[in-house]
């Protein structure tokens, strides 16, 4: 855990210093947040910690100037056709050394269930760009995201495909969001990215029953639910002994989001944030288009 993190939870106040950028701009470099005493009433936690010695004051947050020396981003920075265009340049200049952003392919993956509407929210790895969409690759049998895009068998949830995510890549000051609808890659697809992953991935795959509850066994005090994991991995391990070539499960595989709307956020002072937003004009008989705006922060 970074010093940062330890921070996290033993700090009652933090002063904060703003460092001059220029006779004209300033920003705040300590980033970490106040853990308070529990009291009744009382806010747990203040983020950013308080400027003063006042644990109960909040501080400022920390100004986004990356992009304020270039004039912010401009509609003439951003591809005029295509967001999977953007995406691509942005995604590059992420994965540049210097930016310090070890897996810039990292995501938030939001889906809702129906009927009640009620969102859930995990990080995942983007595996794949393609002109079609993003790709992750996942359990889809017993997973929480299975059962909010195409419903369970109980009958608790209908099914509803549409998803999104959301980019951070922070030192960059960028902030990608997708909006669209989720369909399945085909199991052809799918084997082909299964097979570059580790054995004990792929063993990992055929044993987890994502999201279900792991019971711990009564005669091991010391047991969590973790031995029952352990289990299912030694009989994938039995039953796949001596094959290097291990299929795909029936319920694993890649997962397409077809974007239907996708914004591109730069960050800018006094959070007067650049916003432009992708929406995708289907055309009868002919190949869709995009527009392209720009939103207020």
């Amino acid at each position: 855990m970074r010093a940062s993190c330890r921070r996290l939870f033993s700090v009652s106040a933090v002063t904060l210093r703003p460092k001059p950028l220029n006779p004209r701009v300033a920003t705040f470099t300590t980033k970490t947040m106040a853990l308070h005493p529990a009291q009744d009433g009382a806010k747990l936690i203040f983020a950013p910690a308080g400027a003063s010695a006042d644990p109960s004051v909040p501080g400022q947050a920390a100004q986004f100037l990356k992009a304020e020396t270039r004039g912010g981003l401009r509609r003439s920075d951003l591809d005029p056709d295509s967001p999977i265009t953007q995406f691509h340049k942005w995604f590059t200049d992420a994965c540049q050394p210097e930016t310090g952003i070890s897996h810039p392919e990292t995501c938030t993956l939001s889906t809702a269930q129906l009927p009640s509407g009620r969102v859930s929210s995990r990080m995942v790895y983007m595996k794949e760009l393609d002109p079609k969409g993003f790709v992750i690759y996942s359990n889809f049998g017993t997973s929480g995201k299975a059962r909010d895009l195409f419903g369970s068998e109980d009958g608790s949830s209908t099914g509803n495909p549409w998803a999104s995510l959301v980019f951070w890549w922070e030192p960059l000051e960028r902030q990608v969001r997708v909006e669209g609808r989720a369909e399945r890659l085909t199991r052809e697809e799918s084997q082909a990215y299964f097979d570059t992953r580790v054995r004990g991935s792929r063993l990992g795959a055929w044993s987890s029953k994502q999201s279900a509850v792991l019971h711990p066994d009564p005669a091991d005090p010391d047991d969590d639910g973790r031995r029952q994991l352990d289990k299912w991995v030694k009989e994938s391990e039995q039953r796949f002994e001596g094959e290097e070539k291990i299929p795909v499960p029936e319920f694993w595989g890649g997962l397409r989001i077809v974007p239907e709307r996708v914004e591109f956020w730069q960050g800018r002072q006094n959070r007067l944030h650049d916003r432009f937003v992708y929406d995708r004009v289907h055309q009868d008989g002919g190949e869709d288009k995009w527009t392209l705006e720009r939103l207020s922060p």
